[in-house]
């Protein structure tokens, strides 16, 4: 079962926020359902513009699909995302999980957003 305590947030907060210092970008780190390691960047100056929807109704945030960055986002924006899941999995992550047995075991569910559906991400180059 997937748990992360509010140790295991202090324990991967340097590292995440490290990320966010090398590609110049906020965020806040949090804690959901005690399953979920949570971080939304807030701003910073990487453009996520063209992996936001467009459309009727534009969408000014991205909750980012780790499992499809490489056919979803290039350059700069790759690297970061790549490298933020990373830091949010941290060195004793785990993934023991199996779907063809409904079997699902991990240490914890990641969760990165760029923006909020009700603040959105603000590019300040």
């Amino acid at each position: 079962m997937a748990f992360v305590s509010k140790e295991d947030k202090a324990n991967l907060a340097p590292g995440i926020k490290a990320v966010l210092a090398k590609y110049k970008v906020k965020g806040s780190i949090s804690v959901r359902h005690n399953s979920t390691l949570v971080v939304k960047v807030t701003k910073g100056e990487i453009d996520f513009s063209e992996y936001m929807m467009k459309g009727e109704w534009p969408k000014d945030y991205i909750q980012v699909n780790e499992y499809w960055l490489r056919e979803n986002y290039t350059g700069i924006a790759f690297e970061f995302l790549q490298e933020m899941i990373a830091a949010m999995k941290g060195p004793d992550f785990f993934d023991h999980s199996d779907s063809m047995t409904d079997y699902f075991h991990l240490s914890h569910y990641v969760d990165l957003n760029i923006g909020t559906w009700i603040k959105p991400y603000i590019f300040t180059a």
